[in-house]
This record gives structure tokens, C-alpha cells and sequence, in this order.
């Protein structure tokens, strides 16, 4: 926990020196409200992500997503949701960024679930006889050993938790991260695009707004990473484990390609069943979606109240 925070609390460091170097920029960009939040459910259609016992991340994160939209208009009745996805069909993370920015969103929410490795477990059962014809000068004769019967258990994964994501504020090359990889023992299947599509997205941007683009990402690094830590906040508040805010290692290119703070956050581990069962819940995701909107209320807040002291 304390090596997360530290993370976090260094990058922000980074950004405060880095911010120093635009503030013309950030006087013509004073800290928007949050009027338009755009829901990404994680995967969809052909790309179902991770697999449980009986369900799948597309499926699990759309529910999940749909529901979150309800909370969000019950309680922010003046903020306008925007879903990548209200049904289970496939965009890659091109298109899921194309759509975000053309909605020209406050904020970006990625909802996911997490996924770890299990166990194999091999024990000996019994034992066979078998019979072997060995060779030993010039002259054969048979040998009867007692051979050990395996049985292979797979034993899933216990690992257990939320964990809420931010870009990596050092990644520069977008293609690096495009394979699925594992971080500590997490096995993540990332939204499924590939480097064609990346570099045709890349070459639509002028060079100009692509600058502007990043020093606006520095800032948008600071919200998202205040945003994670308050995500992680109220899911701990709400009885979950908080497996904490981090950035991934390696970076999540449709974070980044996003012109908005984004964050994307697993929302449990679907290799465990008894996770699997609560993130196919009534009850889980009711409480994971109130904590999400408990945590972007918070934030709202601390945006306009930002406004009101900018304002003096």
C-alpha cells in the first residue's frame, strides 16, 4: 500500500515540475466540472476477455457498466453518461478511444474484471504393474516395476480485490504494450487491437495538437491519479479488498489515447469463484457501482471547488 502511494506521490512530484513549464496552457484550461463521463465496458462481441467457471469478462463488465450508468444519472442528475457499448458487440480500442473523443468527454471510465493464474497440483493416486525387457550383455530378461499412478488438480485462483488503473506518465511507444501480459501475479487480457490500426490512429493527429496533447496529458495524470486513489478509497470503505491505485508497468494504450483523464478499474477476479459470484451478483455489483459513484461525486466536488478557488 505504502509503495503505491509513494509511487503515486512521486509522479505527482513529476508533474508538478513538468506543469511549471505550461502554465499559459493551464491558465487557457482551468479545471473543467464534470458534466460528461464516458463508461467503457472492457472487451465485448468476439473479445470476451477473461473466463470464469461459468461467465465472462465482456459480460460481467457490461452488466457492471449499465448498472454504473443508472447510479451515475441517480445521483448526478446533471452529468451526462456516454457508454462505448450498451450491448455485446466488438470495437477495438481505436474506435473505443474515437468514440470517447468525439464525445468529448469530462472523464473516462473503463470498467474490467481481473484474472490470475490457478494451480495444477499433482499427487500420486495408486501405482500399476508394468513390465519392461532390459538388455544386459547380449542377454534380454524381463523386470517388473511398480510404476506411480498422477492425478493433476487444477486448484483456482484465490487472489481476491479491486485494483483501479492510470497510464504509465513515462510511456512514450504506444505499440509495447499491445500483448497480453502479467503484472505481479495478474494475468490481464488487454482489449484486443492491433499495431496497423494504432499507427493509422496515430498518423490522424497533427503534430501540433499532438504536442498540446501531451502537456494536457500531464494534467490529466495528476486527476485520473487522484480519481484511482479515491476509487480504491471507497471500495476499501465498502468492504472490499483494495488491491490499491497503481500504474501499469507497461501502460494501457486506450488510456492514453483518450483526450480526458481516464482510469480503468478491475473490478474483482473472475478466476475466483467466489469473486466470480459476486461480480455476477445483484448485491456485488450494486456496491461496486454505488463505491464508483461515491468516489466520482467526490471528485466532482473537488473540481468545482477548484473552479471557486480559481474563480478568487
Amino acid at each position: 500500500m505504502k509503495q503505491n502511494r509513494m509511487i503515486l506521490a512521486f509522479s505527482f512530484s513529476l508533474i508538478a515540475l513538468f506543469s511549471s513549464l505550461g502554465l499559459s496552457l493551464q491558465a487557457q484550461n482551468p479545471a473543467k466540472s464534470l458534466k460528461r463521463i464516458v463508461i467503457d465496458p472492457g472487451h465485448g462481441g468476439t473479445d470476451i476477455g477473461s473466463k470464469g467457471k461459468y461467465s465472462t469478462e465482456a459480460a460481467v463488465s457490461l452488466a457492471i457498466s449499465l448498472k454504473l450508468e443508472a447510479f451515475i444519472k441517480q445521483a448526478m442528475p446533471d452529468v451526462e453518461v456516454v457508454m462505448t457499448r450498451t450491448t455485446d458487440i466488438y470495437h477495438s480500442v481505436v474506435e473505443k478511444a474515437k468514440i470517447a473523443n468525439a464525445a468529448k468527454g469530462d472523464l473516462f471510465v473503463c470498467i474490467h474484471t481481473n484474472s490470475a493464474r490457478g494451480k495444477a497440483v499433482k499427487e500420486v493416486v495408486g501405482y500399476t504393474t508394468k513390465t519392461y525387457t532390459v538388455k544386459k550383455k547380449g542377454k534380454k530378461r524381463k523386470v517388473t516395476r511398480q510404476v506411480p499412478i498422477y492425478k493433476t488438480t487444477y486448484i483456482p485462483s484465490t487472489a481476491i480485490g479491486t485494483e483501479t488503473y492510470i497510464y504509465n506518465i513515462g510511456k512514450s511507444d504506444f505499440r509495447k504494450e499491445l500483448a497480453s501480459e502479467m503484472v505481479d501475479e495478474v494475468v490481464e487480457q488487454l482489449d484486443s487491437v492491433s499495431l496497423k490500426q494504432i499507427k493509422e490512429y496515430e498518423s490522424e493527429i497533427d503534430p501540433t495538437k499532438k504536442m498540446m496533447a501531451s502537456i494536457l496529458a500531464q494534467q490529466y495524470f495528476q486527476r485520473a491519479a487522484s480519481l484511482a486513489l479515491t476509487i480504491e478509497e471507497e471500495f476499501k470503505a465498502s468492504g472490499r479488498v483494495s488491491r490499491e491505485a497503481k500504474q501499469r508497468p507497461t501502460g494501457i494504450w486506450v488510456l492514453q489515447a483518450v483526450a480526458m483523464p481516464a482510469v480503468l478499474i478491475e473490478t474483482g477476479f473472475i478466476s475466483n469463484p467466489e469473486e466470480e459470484e459476486y461480480l455476477n451478483s445483484e448485491n456485488g455489483q450494486n456496491e461496486l457501482c454505488e463505491a464508483i459513484t461515491k468516489a466520482l461525486q467526490r471528485y466532482k466536488n473537488s473540481l468545482e471547488n477548484q473552479q471557486k478557488a480559481n474563480a478568487n
